[in-house]
């Protein structure tokens, strides 16, 4: 069986494809480094449910212990020092060369001064910079490396500095020694260094013991109980979550951690999605069976979490900067206030789940989207969004205080920083101005503002049609009232109905002389036509609409309405009377679903009674002054 495309084949394609890539994008605009999902703190009861040990992890040492664990182990750490053989041989010759070409010199004083020359050299002497330095770490030793790579280990109070081997070699004479004999000898001159700190072993040394150092102070079993709601987090169970967090984090960087995680966005992300499509196809079909609708929606959604990730990966900005309630406040202008929350809802929901705190982030965006369509339920003027800036920021600040009263329970600890990023993410939503008009421009749809602005009787265009065609402006006027309230009652696109229905005639502007209501009791143009000339002059007010509509710029969905045909149908009854009024209006719309041109609108036919006893109500009080009453007969007198 050969398989046939056909349109709507490419539909149902189009927006499964559009599903798609929703999904794959949002996937990949995650942030990698995947966040611990409990918030906590020391000190904070536990605000979750019970929880337990998934699998064996370490307790991992504080920061704090292992700088006290780093500490007690430097107290038995010895810097290495390279011990220079040379240096104490080339002085002692030195001194034994200079002393030997006196002939006055005591034999006795020359064989005690070689041999503290020789013991000093083999402690080894060491800067006075040096020396107190290693006094002041707490030193008690030092390895000393020989040219053999020989190493032993001296205590720091047997080394010398060449003060102190002065002083030595003074004070260990004999006491039959003259020290004024020593001092001839200038012994200052043979005393010098030869022990030189070796940077690159003692901190190679030091590193490896660093490296040895248990990061763990005991592990927690599979199963293992760790703590249950509105316990207290103790500095121990405090660790223990330090713990479990790092051994998350760590089991999130496998492979097939890795692997269960994307599978486990992929289905989170696909859920949410779905819901919002079920709600498109089951509660607003006109928008679901438009893929440029989709798209569109798909497009705000897409542009927040982006916002999102973009903040969260590659800045320290706070995630509350971000204008959210941006999505909601654009859905409604161009299309109503239960999707534009529904879809808030569902970004939300999805961006929760890269930020932290997402308990918080959900009351506090949840709360700031009903606070946008709320402030835009009627919308009459621009204004407005400034003002519903207002109310967003407003709920912003309220449910953070109060989350905040609630958390800490003290004034002086809570943290006022965050009220200044609500005031940046509401003042961001002004531009919305901007990007409705590029919207509108891009998607060829229309807003709640551009209706108002259109529907401003004031405008150049508006004061044109009143000029040349008064009574078609004030007939346009009737219709347009009349249009609102029947879609008003049947909760209609009341807004888009009166733009429509005010533009529906402006063809009549070329010739204004050929429509009755213009004529003001003259003559009658048509008169003086055959039949076919008069219905071409009258039928072509409609393509005249068309071309000053394209001229005006005005939207494709104003151009599109056509005449609401039963005000004009009203003006041709002979007498209006609440029956022919009421007949009038049954036949015209009955004629019009007859016809089918009501089989695409998407309203029922309780919708359609709603309108028909709203026309006649309106008609009978537009033309309430020409009912005729039936005359009462008189009744003969009664005897």
């Amino acid at each position: 069986m050969k398989f046939k495309i056909t349109q709507e084949t490419i539909k149902h394609i189009t927006k499964l494809g559009l599903f798609i890539a929703l999904i794959a994008i949002i996937v990949q605009l995650f942030p990698k480094d995947k966040k611990f999902k409990y918030q906590y703190e020391l000190g904070k009861p536990w605000t979750y449910e019970l929880i337990t040990a998934s699998y064996d992890f370490p307790i991992y040492k504080t920061e704090k212990q292992l700088e006290a664990d780093k500490e007690e182990l430097m107290q038995n750490y010895a810097p290495y020092f390279q011990l220079d053989e040379n240096i104490s041989k080339r002085q002692i010759n030195k001194w034994r060369t200079d002393w030997k070409l006196k002939n006055n010199s005591d034999p006795k004083y020359n064989q005690y001064l070689e041999k503290k020359l020789n013991d000093i050299y083999s402690n080894g002497i060491v800067s006075s910079s040096t020396f107190d330095r290693l006094k002041s770490l707490g030193r008690k030793n030092i390895v000393v490396v020989k040219s053999n790579r020989l190493t032993s280990k001296i205590p720091v109070d047997e080394l010398f500095t060449p003060k102190a081997a002065y002083e030595d070699i003074l004070l260990d004479k004999p006491y039959y020694f003259s020290e004024s004999e020593l001092s001839n000898y200038n012994l200052n001159l043979y005393l010098v260094e030869n022990l030189r700190y070796d940077s690159i072993t003692s901190e190679a040394v030091k590193q490896e013991m660093f490296k040895n150092l248990s990061l763990t102070s005991g592990m927690v079993q599979a199963g293992e109980r760790i703590i249950d709601r509105g316990e207290i987090i103790t500095p121990g169970t405090f660790s223990i979550l330090n713990s479990m967090k790092i051994a998350s984090e760590k089991r999130k960087t496998a492979f097939h951690e890795s692997y269960l995680v994307l599978i486990g966005e992929v289905i989170m992300i696909f859920m949410l999605i779905l819901l919002l499509t079920f709600y498109l196809y089951l509660f607003r079909p006109y928008i679901y069976g438009s893929a440029k609708n989709l798209f569109f929606i798909a497009l705000m959604m897409l542009l927040i979490v982006a916002l999102s990730s973009l903040v969260l990966r590659f800045t320290s900005l706070s995630i509350y900067i971000v204008p959210f309630a941006l999505l909601p406040v654009i859905i409604r202008v161009f299309f109503d206030s239960r999707t534009g929350l529904f879809a808030h809802i569902i970004t939300v929901l999805i961006i929760s789940f890269m930020v932290d705190n997402p308990f918080l982030f959900i009351i506090l965006q949840i709360t700031a989207g009903m606070a946008a369509v709320s402030g835009l339920k009627d919308m009459t003027q621009r204004s407005q969004l400034t003002q519903t800036a207002f109310y967003i920021f407003l709920s912003y600040t309220i449910m953070y205080l109060a989350s905040e009263f609630i958390a800490e329970g003290d004034l002086t600890r809570i943290h006022f920083l965050p009220i200044i990023n609500f005031g940046v993410s509401s003042l961001l939503l002004l531009f919305a101005y901007v990007l409705i008009y590029i919207l509108e421009k891009i998607f060829g749809l229309i807003s709640a503002i551009t209706l108002v602005e259109l529907t401003n009787i004031n405008s150049d265009l508006m004061m044109k049609f009143a000029e040349l065609a008064p009574g078609t402006f004030q007939h346009s006027l009737q219709v347009s009232n009349l249009a609102t309230e029947a879609a008003k009652k049947i909760n209609a696109n009341s807004l888009l109905v009166r733009t429509g229905a005010l533009y529906h005639d402006i063809g009549k502007m070329k010739n204004p002389q050929y429509f009755i209501e213009n004529q003001e009791g003259g003559k009658n143009p048509l008169l003086d036509m055959s039949y076919e000339e008069a219905a071409k002059a009258v039928v072509s007010h409609i393509a005249d609409g068309v071309a000053i509509a394209k001229k005006y710029r005005l939207p494709e969905q104003i151009v599109g309405f056509i005449t609401d045909a039963v005000e004009a149908r009203s003006r041709t009854l002979d007498q209006y009377t609440n029956e022919s009024i009421s007949e009038m209006v049954e036949n015209m719309i009955d004629t019009q679903i007859a016809d089918g041109q009501l089989k695409d609108a998407p309203i029922s036919f309780r919708d359609v009674e709603t309108v028909k006893r709203v026309f006649t109500e309106k008609i009978k009080n537009i033309y309430h002054n020409r009912i005729t009453y039936p005359e009462l007969k008189n009744q003969p007198d009664k005897e």
